[in-house]
This record gives C-alpha cells, structure tokens and sequence, in this order.
C-alpha cells in the first residue's frame, strides 16, 4: 500500500514562487522582471520598516532597502525565496538605521506626544489615539522582540519566514513573540494604572 503525500499550495507560497522567479530572472538583468518584483514587494518592505523603525522614515529605509538589493541581486541563488531574501535586508537596513540615529539628538518624548495629542484633537476621533497608543507600546518593547511580533502579528509571516528573515532558529522566534505579547500586556496595564 503506497500513500500519496499531495502538498497543497497556498496563494503566498505561490506568490513567493513568482517573486523568486521574477528576482531571479532580474538577477539575470531582465529589466521588466525586476520592476515587476519592486511593484511586487515594496508595500511589504515599507511595511516592515515603517514598525520596525518609524513612518517618517520608511519612505528611506524601503529606498535604501532596494539600493542594497540591486548590487546583492546578482548573488541572488533562490536557496530562500525572494521576499524573505529582501526582507531580510530591510531588517539589516533598520539596523543601521538606528545605530546611526544612536549617534544624533532625538526629539523627546514630550514633543511626541505633544504632536500626537494635537493631531488627535484636530482629527477629533480615537482611530489616532488607539494608533499611538500602539506605537508606543511597540517602541517599548526590545528591538528584537518589536521585530518578531511584527513580522508574525502585524505582517502575517509564518514563524519558520521571520526566523529567516531574522536569522535566527524558529524557537528564538516564538519565545520572543511570547516575551512580546508579555511586555504588551505590561505596559498596557501600566499604562492604564498610570491614567
């Protein structure tokens, strides 16, 4: 008795099939393909680096993201698939990032919320104040943590895809998802104690 083993295919695995193909075939200067992977994958790199780093400069952070891609294309093999492959760069790009900014002056706290404040009242609705309520609580949280729990809870990836793009066993993964959802729930009840 032999047994069939059929694997089912998802849309996403599908999709990552079509983006490897398309960044491989851009890796082989196909100028169309590789648009077609930028059209194709710049909403999640923006995404990722709008929560790992901040809105205000994931316009940069995707463009640097991309800049990096195109010399490291060639080296492009398809052992992972695309989007991993590109995430995974984005990650290291947030990275620089903020040791960069480590070195500069930061806006204080104060003023953030000061802003926040003032456009919630001009907007005149919750929707804002739940959004910052969010992004605070994420900023709190240990840069790795933030990252996995966005990778899995916010953008969808599946533990085994983050501990990729995160370079690091899937069992890391989980636990600082765990640690994450913990912290969240710390500060959350902090913050509601506080007010």
């Amino acid at each position: 008795m032999s047994a069939t083993v059929q694997l089912v295919t998802t849309g996403r695995d599908r999709d990552d099939e079509r983006l490897t193909a398309l960044a491989l075939d851009a890796a082989q200067g196909d100028r169309h393909a590789f648009e077609a992977w930028v059209r194709a994958t710049q909403a999640d790199v923006w995404r990722f680096t709008a929560h790992l780093a901040d809105t205000a400069v994931a316009d940069d952070l995707t463009q640097e993201t991309y800049t990096r891609a195109v010399t490291a294309l060639t080296r492009f093999e398809g052992r992972s698939t695309a989007r991993t492959w590109l995430l995974s760069i984005a990650r290291r790009v947030v990275v620089d990032h903020f040791r960069a900014r480590s070195v500069r002056p930061q806006i204080s706290r104060q003023d953030w919320k000061t802003a926040a404040e003032t456009e919630s009242a001009r907007r005149g609705g919750p929707g804002f104040e739940d959004l910052v309520e969010t992004t605070l609580l994420l900023d709190r949280l240990d840069p790795e943590r933030r990252e996995a729990i966005t990778l899995t809870q916010i953008l969808g990836y599946s533990y085994t895809e983050a501990a990729e793009i995160c370079d690091c066993p899937i069992g890391t993964v989980r636990s600082r998802v765990a640690r994450a959802r913990e912290d969240l729930l710390d500060a959350r009840d902090e913050r509601g104690t506080a007010s």
